[in-house]
Formats: structure tokens, C-alpha cells, sequence
């Protein structure tokens, strides 16, 4: 299942949930001001990164400029802790699943959330979704859509 880190204020967190909701991939979306953001919820996350906190913390961000933090001096259990106190200093959105991640939101970038299945047939761009083809492919992702939600509940 795909979870998209999310706060309200942020635009690009609302088309990353806006594209998510039109092409019918089921995620879990989870505001990290309301919802405070955990130790788990980070481990889950780092796991699919690449550079671990460098690839998620937002250097521009008012807390970290305002602080001149030294990230390089921090223990994993001060930044951690430091993310858990002030997540706005996290960057978003940060989509995941269990093998991926995306983050901030861009428009080809979050197509690997797409079942692997159906992503090499999403290549049709001019019909604007009128076509037999796009009619197919919105079936067939509703379909999955369907399965995940009713295994989610299970």
C-alpha cells in the first residue's frame, strides 16, 4: 500500500493525492502535524532512500535555517528525535511503498507507483483518457483498486 507523508499548507501534496485518487491507486495518506510522525514511520521511509536523511530533510526549511543544524554532528537518535519534534522540517510530500520512494511530487516521477503490470501500457498522452486504450487501463486500475481495498479490510 502506498502512504503519502502529506501536511495540508502544501501543494504539491494535494496533486500528489489528486493524481493518486484519478488513476485509483489505493494509498494512506498521513498529515505529519496531525499525525505525528514516528520512529517507525522514519525507519519505513529511510529504508527506500538512497542518501537516508539527506534525501528527506529540507535544509531550506525555517526550523533547520533558523537552528544551523550540523546533521553530519547529530546522533541517529538526536535527528530522529529532532524530525519527531519539528517535522516540518521533513520535505514533501514523501510517497512510499514497500520498494519505493518519491519525494516532493513529479509528474513522471510518481508513475512507479503504478502497478508494474499496467505501467508500460500507460503511455497514451493525447486522447486525454478517451480513448479504448485509457478506457481499458482505468478498468483494469479500478479493478485493482477493488482487490487492495478488499484485501486491506480483510
Amino acid at each position: 500500500m502506498v502512504t503519502i507523508y502529506t501536511t495540508s499548507s502544501c501543494s504539491s501534496c494535494r496533486k500528489a493525492v489528486a493524481w493518486m485518487k484519478e488513476h485509483n491507486i489505493p494509498f494512506k495518506e498521513k498529515n505529519i502535524f496531525t499525525e505525528h510522525i514516528t520512529i517507525k514511520d522514519l525507519h519505513k521511509i529511510l529504508k527506500n532512500t538512497e542518501n537516508g536523511y539527506d534525501d528527506i530533510i529540507s535544509t531550506r526549511s525555517k526550523v533547520f535555517t533558523e537552528n544551523n543544524f550540523d546533521l553530519d554532528s547529530m546522533k541517529t537518535s538526536e535527528l530522529e528525535q529532532l524530525i519527531i519534534e519539528n517535522p516540518s522540517i521533513l520535505r514533501r510530500p514523501i510517497i512510499i511503498d514497500d520498494n519505493k520512494i518519491q519525494v516532493g511530487y513529479n509528474d513522471d516521477d510518481i508513475r512507479v507507483f503504478i502497478p508494474r503490470e499496467l505501467r508500460s501500457m500507460f503511455n497514451c498522452v493525447d486522447c486525454q483518457g478517451s480513448c479504448e486504450y485509457c478506457e481499458q487501463l482505468s478498468k483494469q486500475l479500478k479493478g485493482i483498486s477493488e482487490e487492495q481495498k478488499k484485501a486491506a479490510n480483510d
